[in-house]
């Protein structure tokens, strides 16, 4: 069973940075699309960084609202995956959930292209 577990989430200032991990077991797969998602009190999902990890295609994209402060990144096994935030802002505050799909052809931006999600972790960021 494959399994997703998040950590590093909390509370923050703005202007801090903060770095969530993803830790995936029980999957046999080599190449694997993982998104990152988060979801503020009272709003939709929102999609905010995607990537492939594969031999095959290293692309990786980020939706404007978090380009150039958030980074996506594994563990050298692949098996965890980062992602870094900086110069975080009050409006970063939302539940933070990772999300993977094996046999992927490139990244999925849509969270409905994900087979296994994680529990989510909080992240605060105060004024």
């Amino acid at each position: 069973e494959v399994q997703l577990v998040e950590s590093g989430g909390g509370l923050v200032q703005a202007g801090g940075s903060q770095r969530l991990s993803c830790a995936a077991s029980g999957f046999t797969f080599d190449d694997y699309a993982v998104g990152w998602f988060r979801q503020a009190p009272g709003k939709e999902l929102e999609g905010i960084s995607f990537s492939c990890i594969s031999s095959y295609d290293d692309s990786t994209f980020y939706e404007d609202s978090v380009e150039g402060r958030f980074t996506i990144s594994t563990d050298s096994a692949k098996t965890t995956v980062y992602l870094q935030m900086t110069s975080l802002k009050p409006e970063d505050t939302a539940n933070y959930y990772c999300a993977i799909r094996s046999a992927p052809a490139h990244y999925y931006n849509s969270d409905d292209e994900y087979d296994y999600w994680g529990q989510g972790t909080q992240v605060t960021v105060s004024s």
